[in-house]
């Protein structure tokens, strides 16, 4: 699931040739329309700036073999049951990062709620979703095609963004009412309580992933009690060239973990191996992913892996990809025990969410080495401190 994405507004035509028809309004001085699904969808053939390198277009030809775990003797204090829902996660995060439960404690009910309310606001005019639009630097709000920050290599899809934290305010269901209107109360109600289990979820998971590591069970949940997560809700509108285009190119998220619900249509793919491998949508159960964060507070141990979403010319696809990120002053770091007991040195400086979050969304577009050229940026920049 990406995290990086920005509103279309204004860029300029070259940028988008072979654009076909007109959609929304076009202002002065030669700029594109607004893209979004609507749009994308009445194209017969893939605009240049949505095609992609042929490097990035391979099709997967297998499925990835992640394990599917299950949580319920966790959550019932079953022993047994914790070891080995741990040793599966950390057999495929040593590995790859991915590993998909079942029986999480979410209402499934309120995951297909949520699910139903992705076309009330993705079916509205383009005007209407472009008032909650995304401010640069910002991973809040509408966001359509990224078109504002990049001029090619741009992903066939449009996303819907909330802030989430814990605390006395519902920011979710705030952030509707305020910037939608009432007819958009009860989709925030319902979001606000979406964010509210996928982060008792997420910090449930820090506990197995501790489990998993052999660190105190509670390093992690306690680091993430305090979190300013981000829901990204996502939607894929059919395209006539699908061999053509992606509707996230490959990446890596740079955020801590990774929920992702995803719809019955395929579309999420895994880099393992040097191939491309599809993860197979499991009715009920949620996809979990490392992100760079975590993996730097694991010191690497746990991967970060490459991934990307690819589209159809038959089905719409829908996903809600909940991001767990520390609060953003908390200094990110691999426990000191986790240390001793690999015998491993530090692969990566210290540093904060908000400097990471910054540079992906100032200074670099996310992909598998991302972590790495920030950790070398962030030396760089502290031996010229001291010059």
């Amino acid at each position: 699931m990406d995290s990086s994405a920005s509103v279309v507004l204004s860029s300029p035509c070259a940028k988008l040739p072979n654009l076909e028809g007109n959609h929304g309004n076009i202002e002065k001085g030669g700029v594109a329309p607004f893209i979004d699904s609507a749009f994308l969808q009445k194209q017969s053939q893939v605009p240049t700036g949505f095609v992609w390198p042929e490097a990035d277009l391979v099709s997967a030809h297998q499925e990835l073999n992640e394990p599917l775990v299950d949580l319920e003797g966790f959550f019932k204090g079953d022993v047994v049951a914790t070891e080995n829902a741990a040793k599966a996660i950390r057999s495929s995060c040593v590995s790859h990062g991915f590993f998909q439960v079942i029986n999480h404690g979410v209402d499934l009910n309120l995951i297909k709620l949520a699910d139903d309310h992705l076309d009330k606001f993705f079916k509205l005019p383009v005007e209407e979703k472009a008032k909650v639009k995304r401010c640069p630097g910002s991973p809040y709000g509408y966001s359509g095609s990224h078109a504002d920050r990049f001029s090619a290599k741009l992903p066939w899809k449009e996303t819907l963004s909330f802030a989430f934290h814990q605390g006395p305010n519902p920011v979710v269901a705030d952030f509707c009412k305020s910037k939608l209107g009432k007819d958009f109360e009860e989709t925030g109600r319902v979001y606000q309580k979406y964010c509210e289990a996928m982060h008792n979820l997420a910090l449930s998971v820090t506990e197995l992933l501790a489990i998993s590591l052999k660190v105190d069970r509670m390093h992690y949940r306690e680091f993430f009690e305090d979190a300013h997560s981000i829901l990204r809700c996502n939607f894929y509108p059919t395209c006539q060239e699908p061999s053509l285009s992606l509707g996230t190119g490959p990446h890596c998220d740079p955020i801590s973990l990774t929920i992702l619900y995803q719809d019955q249509v395929r579309g999420l793919d895994v880099f393992v191996n040097n191939l491309w491998q599809t993860v197979r949508p499991i009715q009920g159960a949620l996809v979990i992913n490392i992100g760079d964060t975590f993996s730097a507070l694991t010191n690497g141990m746990y991967k970060s892996c490459l991934h990307r979403a690819v589209v159809n010319s038959q089905k719409e696809r829908r996903s809600m990809a909940f991001f767990l990120c520390p609060r953003d002053d908390k200094v990110v770091k691999p426990p000191e025990d986790l240390l001793c007991i690999e015998g491993m040195t530090r692969k990566f400086p210290d540093f904060t969410w908000s400097d990471f979050l910054r540079f992906t969304q100032y200074n670099y577009r996310p992909d598998e080495t991302t972590l790495q050229k920030f950790s070398n940026w962030l030396l760089a920049a502290d031996n010229n401190k001291h010059l």
